[in-house]
């Protein structure tokens, strides 16, 4: 970076974390007395959308979204790509409510956890899988019962630019149980928000909506299916917008939800 970029970075840190720090306090106080779906807009999509803007107007992180039309009416379950913080934020504000699978260990931190617990989370244990899918496909059927997004990053973890990792079943699981479609979404978030350090980099952003894919049938071979046409989406999407060639082996991450 820059002596300027990292300046701008600092500064894009700085009120970052005091917004997150008084929104939070501010919430845990107002959030309760709110319906569910007031309570999504006013602590998560109200804030996120103004982490998108301080990316945007203190650090140049533009973005550009191809595919809103895609978008069904009824909420589903939307299964993205990992790369950066970024696509956290925007997608947070962009589908609402939503409910998103998260680490239990983050609904124990002061304030933003607390406020994050009144929102419905899919909070699981990472450390047992076994027990993370049974939880997701509980947790999830309910949430999508209740009128919401469920958002599920397949990859597990955050995948550098150039490469993918494999996709777990468990968001297709979901979607074919519940007698649901899913939404896929590839981005390039990590080429200007990368996963390790801290340095921002200006730029603009492509997002990518895709087409809402169906399962044909029901069963493990149905999702199977249904994974493998949502993984080739996003791969060959990654690929077209992606400013960094995209390596030809797949990036083997830990089994997660």
């Amino acid at each position: 970076m820059t002596t300027v970029q990292a300046i701008r970075t600092f500064l894009f840190y700085l009120l970052l974390s005091s917004s997150s720090f008084f929104w939070c306090i501010l919430c845990v106080f107002i959030a309760p007395f709110l319906p569910f779906r007031a309570r999504y807009r006013f602590v998560i999509q109200a804030w996120c959308r103004c982490a998108t803007w301080l990316a945007k107007t203190v650090v140049g992180l533009r973005y550009e979204v191809e595919g809103l039309e895609n978008i069904p009416q009824q909420p589903c379950v939307v299964l993205a790509k990992h790369q950066s913080t970024w696509e956290t934020f925007y997608l947070s504000a962009l589908f609402e409510p939503l409910s998103q699978v998260v680490k239990r260990e983050l609904l124990y931190v002061p304030f933003f956890g607390w406020a994050m617990a009144m929102l419905k989370p899919i909070a699981i244990d990472r450390s047992n899988p076994k027990a993370a899918l049974k939880q997701l496909a509980k947790q999830g059927h309910e949430r999508l019962g209740q009128g919401a997004w469920v958002l599920i990053f397949p990859e597990g973890t955050r995948i550098p630019p150039g490469q993918i990792g494999k996709f777990s079943r468990g968001g297709t699981s979901l979607a074919v149980n519940a007698g649901l479609p899913v939404l896929p979404i590839a981005h390039n978030a990590g080429e200007f928000w990368p996963k390790h350090g801290w340095a921002k980099y200006p730029g603009t952003i492509k997002v990518v909506i895709g087409p809402v894919m169906h399962a044909e049938g029901s069963g493990p071979r149905a999702i199977a299916e249904l994974n493998e046409r949502v993984f080739a989406w996003v791969q060959q999407t990654q690929q077209r917008i992606s400013g960094v060639p995209m390596q030809s082996t797949v990036t083997e991450t830990p089994e997660t939800v």
